[in-house]
């Protein structure tokens, strides 16, 4: 792309570039950054429509060079486009670099990049887990990390690939019924530690049917009857969560 043709983006092109190299931004960059993605996220539903073709991703976890080698098997911004459900820092060495990458794509590719909200886009969580530690470590403050956790509230909770895969973190809610439940929560907040939208990021699919409580301490367990029931109600095909390591291809029955 020419610089005549990148006009106000020269700035974030240049950004975007240092990111990819795990270079990290100033706080400054970041503070305005992050102000920009809220005018993009703010506009976002909590169901947030995404049409094919997309590539969808799992949690990152600070690990920088995954998400390159990711990058670099599936092509990069805008090229592709990508949808991530959630769990973006903690537990990897490079959560600022990770997170900075990808909110930067989305303010300079907003169509292509949909961004969802993992139960470590969490004030709580971030500061057990690494990234608050983190933040302090490179930036010698907190600000960066309340930078990034305030805008953790925008995030969207799901995604709807073509209206008939259901994206999100961690699974289902028995407080949510329909997707027009999904939609009428008010995401612009911490993670609660109980009710449906820590449910949608928390809870995990389970071999026993019906409702269980989850070793977890948040969120449930849900059984295939469970997801079939939600996806019949709601003319799904199929649930598409992230939060668990998978060591190989489940059966696909709901989720």
């Amino acid at each position: 792309m020419a610089d005549s043709d990148r006009g106000p983006y020269k700035d974030l092109d240049a950004q975007i570039e240092k990111l990819y190299r795990c270079e990290q931004l100033s706080e400054n960059q970041v503070k305005n950054l992050c102000e920009k993605a809220k005018e993009i996220l703010s506009e976002e539903s909590n169901v947030q429509p995404v049409k094919c073709p997309v590539t969808v991703c799992g949690d990152v976890h600070g690990q920088f060079h995954d998400l390159m080698e990711l990058f670099e098997m599936g092509g990069k911004s805008p090229d592709t486009n990508y949808l991530f459900m959630g769990d973006y820092v903690d537990r990897g060495y490079y959560s600022v670099e990770t997170v900075t990458l990808l909110v930067a794509l989305k303010v300079r590719y907003k169509d292509r990049i949909t961004i969802l909200r993992g139960n470590h886009e969490s004030r709580q969580i971030t500061q057990v887990y690494g990234f608050y530690d983190e933040c302090l470590r490179k930036y010698g403050n907190s600000n960066v990390w309340k930078y990034f956790t305030d805008l953790f509230d925008y995030f969207p909770l799901t995604a709807l690939v073509d209206n008939q895969i259901f994206c999100l973190h961690g699974g289902l809610s028995p407080s949510i019924d329909t997707l027009d439940h999904v939609r009428g929560i008010d995401r612009l907040q911490e993670v609660p530690h109980e009710g449906p939208m820590c449910d949608l990021l928390w809870s995990d699919p389970d071999d026993r049917g019906g409702w269980g409580i989850s070793p977890r301490g948040a969120g449930y367990t849900f059984g295939q009857d469970i997801a079939e029931t939600f996806n019949h109600t709601n003319g799904l095909s199929l649930i598409s969560r992230a939060h668990q390591l998978v060591m190989e291809v489940r059966n696909l029955f709901g989720f």
